[in-house]
């Protein structure tokens, strides 16, 4: 497994930590021109628990993968925190808010890879 891929599973563990839901990694490696390799897409019901899931995944990337993002935006508002780590982009929504952006099927060439949800 390269160091990519231990990003996104950790990426994942840390979603699933806080209870996230509806888990969906993106698979970007076979096209070109992508933003990044991997998109990891979850969401939480409450902007507390959005804010949750984004320090979860702060947190377990850097311990697990020894990771850091290069940036966070959204924490404000907490309805959609977007955090790059240059080869992988995660997205952490409320479900309103993943609903409407829809970016689940943006890359429609893209492999996606459902996460299934841990209760």
């Amino acid at each position: 497994m390269d160091q990519t891929q231990i990003l996104v599973q950790a990426v994942v563990h840390g979603l699933q930590e806080k209870k996230g839901k509806n888990i969906v990694i993106v698979d970007l490696t076979q096209l070109e021109g992508a933003i990044c390799q991997y998109m990891v897409i979850g969401e939480g019901n409450t902007p507390t628990q959005v804010a949750a899931l984004c320090d979860s995944v702060w947190e377990v990337a850097r311990k697990e993968a020894k990771e850091k993002t290069l940036s966070i935006d959204g924490e404000q508002r907490a309805e959609w925190i977007g955090m790059d780590y240059g080869t992988v982009m995660v997205h952490i929504f409320l479900p309103e808010k993943r609903k409407f952006y829809n970016l689940d099927t943006l890359w429609e060439d893209a492999k996606l890879i459902a996460v299934p949800d841990i209760d």
